[in-house]
């Protein structure tokens, strides 16, 4: 066991993680919990402000065009409740519209703005620059590879 600093805590680095580290969860969680952080920072330094989650909404608006919201919370898993206030909030930075579906009345489709178009193509700019950081120490072939591998854990994990 490592010694611990002046304050009688362990460091983070030292710590005895007995089984967490061969845990494939575990080590996506702290992946994740990484890669969202650089994607934080990213935006940070660029003077804007989006999550991971907003960016993938406004790329799925920007190529299905006439989108319906409950297409939308399919394609993100997530429920129509935790959609709407988040449509609620590109919305009202401009960066999204809701109209009528013109093929069912009962339905909104959405569609980016002007200027969410415009603040797509600095976000996937930003986006680039952050996906060139966190695959530094791999090659093209292993980026693939993990992404591939990674749709496998997907799919076994029975998610959408």
């Amino acid at each position: 066991m490592a010694s611990s600093p002046p304050n009688g805590k362990p460091r983070a680095e030292s710590l005895d993680r007995g089984m967490l580290p061969q845990l494939l969860g575990y080590g996506l969680r702290r992946a994740q919990s990484a890669v969202f952080a650089d994607f934080a920072g990213t935006f940070a330094r660029a003077g804007e402000a989006l999550t991971p989650g907003e960016f993938g909404l406004l790329v799925l608006v920007e190529r299905n065009k006439g989108l319906s919201q409950m297409a939308l919370a399919r394609a993100l898993a997530i429920d129509r409740s935790t959609l709407v206030p988040i449509l609620n909030r590109l919305q009202a930075r401009g960066f999204l519209m809701r109209h009528a579906s013109p093929t069912d009345g009962r339905t909104h489709a959405l569609a980016l703005t002007p200027a969410g178009e415009k603040a797509l193509a600095k976000f996937a700019r930003l986006v680039k620059a952050h996906e060139k950081r966190i695959t530094a120490g791999l090659s093209a072939a292993e980026t693939r590879t993990l992404i591939e591998l990674l749709e496998k854990v997907r799919g076994a994990a029975g998610s959408l």
